[in-house]
């Protein structure tokens, strides 16, 4: 790893270095905080988790070979160099912002309340099309992944793509810290983290800090029909670039950088649509279902001709994409489609979740190549982080459930059983209730033990939640009854 020697960790986590012999001159292989993990040549921090405590590993990882550890108590049999801090995550994250620092390699910061992961899989596959690029795997975007992810940055990397996520004031200014980001792209502003950021404002507070640490000649990539995003009008004295969908089809205020007009939905095979940027447009596939996704393929164009590159090489990179698990991946179960959306939720995201199950119900039977279409099946759970307005909120998806037509609602969980009695009252008060019936479960085990006996086979299926639900439970119970042949 470039310069990563432990004279210039210790400098840069501002450690003592305390060491047995001569210092090493050679640079570390790599960075771990998993003693799991180590190899030859590596550093190892040494870090008080929740459930162990790193520094009970020291003496392991200096017999698989590493070539120093960070950490706050010095072992009493240490069998090499040492890095003495007072605070271990803190010297990871300054660790991770110096080794930022070595590389040339350009990074895209993503963050937003929406649309995150699906946004970095768009914006690296289009990047991909010119560049080495290196993206944040699985959910590592918090205090703990981002680091991880900067530190696994192989040198020859042209293009780092980070999901930054936090729910925490002051969170996001220490991720800025370590990402460094030439390019800052916010999705949307929504009701997610309300518990410790107060409001939708709080929300664009908090996930602003990203901007602390921009590169000086760094840019700004908004959602410019967020309200929200709308009001940043400049970040540090430049005019931010905005991508959208038009109401009326056509950006005749000149609002966009890059929009998206002659959309076409076809259901769970995803949509077409013609971008437009500068009185030019270009034809696009965007393979993953629902409208939400033409816009983060949007943010993705947006950052692709940021970064030069062609019409053909964004809309090939768009194309190219694959759903990731948990985040509206579509799975074909028997002759059962299961839309595989439980990775986490908050009213925006479930919203346009409902949105795509009933989308893709009307529009060529979800992609069924006999043209069949199934019933419209929502199986939601709990969203937290809510704040006070939790039930209000769940309550109001209870309503947008009825509002949307779904054919059979399953609700599980605590806060859920305001969404449930939300749906049975729309549907009261509209006189339509759905033909599989509205249905409570108090957790999620319950759920499991009845939900086979309100499905039919040709269901197409919606299942979400927040992550601590367990939903991916739901998610294999039912692809593997369908695909049993039970039903």
């Amino acid at each position: 790893m470039k310069n990563m020697t432990l004279e210039n960790l210790a400098a840069a986590c501002e450690g003592k270095l305390v060491c047995k012999g001569q210092v090493p001159e050679r640079e570390a292989s790599g960075v771990v905080i998993d003693s799991r993990k180590a190899k030859e040549g590596c550093v190892f921090l040494a870090v008080k988790g929740e459930r162990t405590d790193g520094h009970r590993f020291i003496r392991d990882v200096f017999a698989k070979g590493a070539l120093g550890v960070v950490c706050e108590q010095l072992p009493e049999d240490a069998a090499g160099p040492c890095i003495l801090v007072e605070d271990s995550l803190k010297a990871f994250r300054q660790i991770a912002a110096f080794y930022r620092e070595q590389l040339p390699a350009k990074v895209v910061g993503i963050t937003g309340s929406v649309g995150k992961t699906s946004t970095k899989e768009f914006v690296a596959a289009v990047l991909a099309q010119k560049y080495r690029v290196h993206k944040t795997q699985g959910n590592y975007n918090n205090e703990i992944g981002v680091p991880l992810t900067v530190l696994s940055m192989p040198e020859e990397t042209e293009a780092a793509v980070l999901e930054m996520g936090i729910n925490h004031f002051g969170e996001m200014h220490r991720l800025s810290r370590i990402a460094q980001p030439d390019i800052c792209v916010m999705t949307n502003i929504g009701q997610c983290h309300l518990e410790y950021l107060g409001s939708r404002e709080g929300i664009l507070k908090a996930k602003s800090e990203i901007f602390d640490f921009m590169r000086p000649d760094g840019s700004v990539i908004l959602n410019g029909d967020d309200d929200m995003l709308a009001t940043l009008v400049q970040v540090k004295g430049k005019a931010p670039a905005c991508y959208g969908i038009p109401a009326n089809g056509r950006d005749e205020d000149g609002k966009y950088e890059v929009y998206a007009e002659n959309i076409r939905m076809q259901g769970i095979l995803g949509s077409e649509a013609v971008f437009c940027r500068h009185g030019e447009s270009f034809p696009v596939h965007i393979p993953l279902p629902g409208e939400h996704m033409v816009y983060n393929a949007l943010a993705a164009a947006a950052v692709g001709f940021q970064m030069g590159l062609t019409q053909e090489e964004i809309a090939a990179g768009i194309a190219s994409v694959r759903s990731v698990s948990g985040r509206s991946r579509v799975i074909r179960a028997g002759s059962r489609i299961l839309i595989d959306d439980c990775y986490n939720a908050n009213p925006v995201s479930m919203e346009a979740a409902i949105d795509l199950l009933t989308g893709a119900g009307r529009n060529g039977a979800g992609g069924r190549p006999d043209g069949k279409a199934g019933r419209t099946v929502a199986v939601l759970g709990d969203m937290f982080e809510l704040g006070e307005k939790e039930n209000e909120l769940h309550e109001r998806i209870g309503r947008y459930l009825i509002e949307k037509g779904v054919d059979c609602i399953i609700c599980t969980g605590t806060l859920s059983a305001s969404m449930y009695q939300g749906a049975l009252a729309a549907a009261e008060e509209k006189g339509r209730q759905p033909s599989g019936g509205i249905h409570y479960f108090p957790d999620r085990q319950k759920l499991l033990g009845k939900i086979d006996s309100l499905l039919m086979p040709e269901d197409m299926i919606l299942v979400k939640a927040s992550h601590s639900m367990g939903f991916e439970a739901v998610t294999e119970h039912l692809a593997g009854t369908a695909c049993s042949g039970k039903a």
